[in-house]
């Protein structure tokens, strides 16, 4: 494996392998000058959604944790933040500036759209320039923040496509670098196995806590039955019985190697090396966003019976190890490793094969999601608007 890739350097010293010039909305009611500014400037990159308004306590947190987190990310060069109004705009503005990247906000309110359109317009250009005008420099492997999630899960994922992911993740561990999952939900039933690699009983009790955190939003709403979410009906199509059997092949993504050195909350960032645990959604784009939030650069993405997930700030890799998926989804697919059900590929290849897209991709080669404008950003919403 490399020992070294070329990113861009953040003044922070945080690496990036994108260099997106973000047009960033606080809220829904900012969405349409924000795309408007996109569409006048080239290189420009408008996140969409449809939240900011009316939220509160720890639910407004983390709103705007996950937009201060998409802003700061290292594939992002400079950052535009529109809001209705000037003081929560402000507020994402000094988040983002935090990492030194250059970032500037602008109110609608007193302005009016066509003025606030045309202000954020002329700064977006003199940030497309600047972001244009930076050059990659080499980087140890060890700066490389990778995450995964797997999705529309089915047998060849435990049995194939998973496992690839693991084996990845067990050569990037070795070589430094700094991994997560999640998926709260998609552990139930295996949860006793993450237990087990938790690297000391403080790890331990933290995971625990998420997970009962979660199990008690199921019985806050008076239900133990799943059926019609987990498993879902793809999965059940691709032979995945029970959410037990779901878990396990889950549980294959993070390899034999690494222990879980320390969990995060949602659209937190890790504060070292290693492997970590995110509380997240088992919703592909949820889950994506939040680790896109939480700094990572590139995501893994199992998949059995095909998805078309993207995500607008961080490249996502898609694997199947499906021969029906490689055949009628192809498009949508960057690795194939049906090989490996067909006893033409070990595992060790699997995962040096993936790898080796996964440096293709920091290389510049846009992954399938990418050229399929597939870039989903969906908020995580923890309970309703005030």
């Amino acid at each position: 494996m490399q020992k070294s890739f070329f990113g861009y350097r953040r003044d922070n010293g945080r690496v990036g392998i994108r260099n997106h010039v973000l047009i960033l909305p606080l809220d829904d009611l900012s969405q349409p000058a924000c795309n408007a500014v996109a569409n006048n400037i080239g290189g420009t990159v408008a996140i969409q959604h449809p939240y900011g308004r009316l939220q509160f306590g720890a639910d407004l947190d983390l709103h705007f944790r996950t937009l201060i987190g998409a802003g700061s990310n290292p594939n992002v060069a400079a950052v535009i933040v529109i809001g209705i109004e000037e003081k929560w705009t402000q507020d994402v503005v000094d988040g983002i500036a935090k990492t030194g990247k250059p970032v500037a906000g602008f109110g609608i309110e007193q302005h009016g759209q066509i003025d606030t359109i045309a202000r954020a317009s002329r700064k977006a250009k003199e940030f497309v320039q600047y972001a244009s005008a930076l050059q990659k420099v080499e980087c140890p492997i060890s700066d490389l923040w990778v995450s995964c999630k797997c999705g529309e899960s089915d047998t060849t994922s435990g049995l194939a496509s998973c496992p690839t992911v693991g084996n990845a993740f067990d050569k990037l561990y070795e070589e430094g670098c700094t991994l997560v999952f999640g998926e709260t939900t998609e552990l139930t039933g295996g949860e006793h196995l993450v237990k087990a690699r938790c690297a000391n009983d403080r790890v331990r009790s933290e995971f625990t806590a998420f997970f009962d955190r979660y199990a008690k939003v199921i019985d806050d709403h008076k239900t133990s039955d799943l059926s019609d979410s987990q498993p879902t009906k793809g999965n059940i199509e691709g032979g995945l019985t029970t959410i037990e059997e779901k878990a396990l092949g889950n549980i294959q993504k993070i390899g034999t190697k690494a222990p879980v050195i320390g969990t995060l909350d949602k659209a937190v960032t890790p504060t070292g090396p290693g492997l970590w645990f995110m509380d997240s959604s088992s919703a592909a784009a949820e889950m994506i966003t939040l680790v896109a939030a939480a700094g990572y650069v590139v995501h893994f993405f199992p998949t059995g019976q095909g998805n078309i997930i993207g995500n607008p700030i961080v490249p996502v890799i898609k694997l199947s190890a499906n021969p029906r998926t490689i055949r009628t989804m192809s498009e949508h697919m960057d690795v194939d490793v049906s090989g490996i059900l067909r006893r033409e590929m070990n595992l060790d290849q699997a995962g040096d094969k993936l790898l080796d897209m996964m440096f293709q991709t920091i290389a510049g080669r846009m992954t399938a999601a990418e050229a399929l404008k597939q870039n989903q950003f969906v908020m995580t919403r923890l309970y309703e608007s005030a």
